[in-house]
């Protein structure tokens, strides 16, 4: 399911489904600069049913301040795909917190 997908379903999820699932569970992958930052490769996250990405993202960052410096230059993936903040995040996902990577 690509981005226009998710986020068209997004705006006609059905009432009835969204009150049998109240939470959804994620794998959230942390690289680079966000594995310093957090202290961990990877966790599982709770957030609510109809949760987007830019949901989960408000709730690491309340979880880990410090993540917030790298806020405005990372990249988000969603189960392997780069992704916006707008995205509805399933059961099972996986979204990766990509920020800028240098070398030399």
């Amino acid at each position: 399911m690509d981005i226009i997908e998710r986020e068209t379903k997004a705006r006609t999820v059905d009432c009835k489904s969204a009150e049998k699932e109240s939470s959804v569970q994620i794998r959230v992958l942390f690289f680079a600069r966000a594995r310093d930052l957090t202290g961990l490769t990877d966790m599982l996250l709770e957030v609510s049913y109809g949760s987007t990405t830019q949901d989960c993202l408000n709730k690491l960052i309340s979880r880990f301040p410090n993540l917030e410096e790298i806020r405005e230059c990372m990249v988000l993936a969603l189960n392997e795909e780069y992704t916006n903040e707008s995205v509805i995040v399933e059961e099972k996902d996986e979204l990766a917190i990509i920020p800028p990577i240098s070398g030399g």
